[in-house]
Parts: structure tokens; C-alpha cells; sequence
């Protein structure tokens, strides 16, 4: 009996180290484990916000220069119409071409298929000498305002006498020129165009 007292007493030993180990240990490990997760997480999330930061602190850097590009666009491509503004503009590009004739015959707004963006499909007259035509070109190519040529005619331009037409070094230029606008209900009355300047309303 005495011989197997110290087995028994090892058993028992090993048993409740086993049970120790389950109990205790074993939860510990799986903590270590979840808290293992959880670190790598929070690190994963860490490098994730990190790179927000960086996009964020770039796009305010060059905020000031974005802020140029959308004024640059804006009025290429304003909101309205504003055909007062557009007039105001051409008729400084024929000041300054000193052309001897000017005319501008605006066409009515209309919205493209997509309804993104409204067209104004105008007529442009000038007369002049070959070089006051030819700066009024380059000064329409580089207006603030987008336009397209979508028609150029060039023919002599003369004068009347008594029924005769007499020849001059004159020319005149008709165009056919497209200006653009983002409202695509352009108008008297649109969202967000003009109102109706006659006081009536739409």
C-alpha cells in the first residue's frame, strides 16, 4: 500500500496540473491570441488612417490651384447664359482687332442629349482689313469663354455707290460659333439662370 501511495500522489499531481493548465492557461492563450487580432487591427487601421491623412493633407496643399481650375472652368463653362457678359467679351475682341464691322446674334439655349450642359449656337459678323480679321480670330480662339467654329465663311466685302458695288481691300467674316453653358434650362426663369427680366416671372 505504501508502494503505490507515490504513484497515486504523481497521478494526482499531474491531474491537477493538467486541469490548472485548462483552466487557467488555456484562457490566457486565447486572450494573448484575440489581443494579437486586435494589435494587428488597430496597426492595419493606423497605416489606413495614415494614408487618408497624407490624401488629405495633398488635396489641401493644393487646394489653392484646384480652386483656379474650377474659376478657370466656371468661366469657360458658366452656370447662365449670361449673354450680356459673352456680348461684352466679343465686343472687347473687336475693339481690340479694330474690325469695322461687329454683329452678334445670339441663338436660344439648347440643352445637349445627355442634359448635361446647354449649347448656344450663335452668328458672328466682322468686316475689316485681312489683319484686323485675323486678330479677331486668335482673340475668339482665346476668349475666357469656350467656343467651337462650327461655320466660317470669308467673302470681299464692297461698297455700295449709286447702285454700284465697288471693290474694297475689305473682307467679312461670318461665323457660326458655339458657346456653352451648365444650366440646361437656360432661360428666363430656370434652375439656376436668370429670372424673367420682365418682372412677370416664368
Amino acid at each position: 500500500m505504501n508502494r503505490r501511495a507515490p504513484i497515486i500522489a504523481g497521478v494526482i499531481a499531474v491531474a491537477v496540473a493538467l486541469f490548472a493548465v485548462f483552466l487557467l492557461v488555456r484562457p490566457k492563450m486565447s486572450e494573448v491570441s484575440t489581443t494579437e487580432d486586435d494589435l494587428q487591427a488597430a496597426e492595419d487601421q493606423e497605416v489606413t488612417l495614415a494614408a487618408q491623412l497624407n490624401a488629405l493633407q495633398d488635396a489641401q496643399a493644393a487646394a489653392p490651384e484646384t480652386e483656379q481650375e474650377i474659376a478657370a472652368i466656371d468661366a469657360e463653362i458658366p452656370p447662365t447664359a449670361d449673354l450680356p457678359s459673352l456680348f461684352r467679351l466679343l465686343q472687347g475682341a473687336a475693339d481690340r482687332s479694330v474690325v469695322d464691322f461687329f454683329s452678334f446674334t445670339p441663338g436660344t439655349p439648347a440643352p445637349n442629349t445627355a442634359g448635361t450642359f446647354s449649347t448656344i449656337a450663335s452668328q458672328v459678323t466682322v468686316s475689316g482689313g485681312y489683319f484686323a480679321i485675323d486678330e479677331f480670330l486668335f482673340l475668339l480662339e482665346t476668349l475666357p469663354r469656350a467656343a467651337k467654329v462650327t461655320t466660317l465663311a470669308v467673302t470681299p466685302s464692297g461698297a455700295s455707290t449709286g447702285g454700284t458695288t465697288i471693290s474694297t481691300s475689305n473682307l467679312q467674316l461670318q461665323l457660326t460659333v458655339e458657346f456653352y453653358t451648365t444650366d440646361t434650362s437656360a432661360g428666363p426663369g430656370s434652375v439656376p439662370g436668370p429670372s424673367d427680366v420682365t418682372g412677370t416671372g416664368a
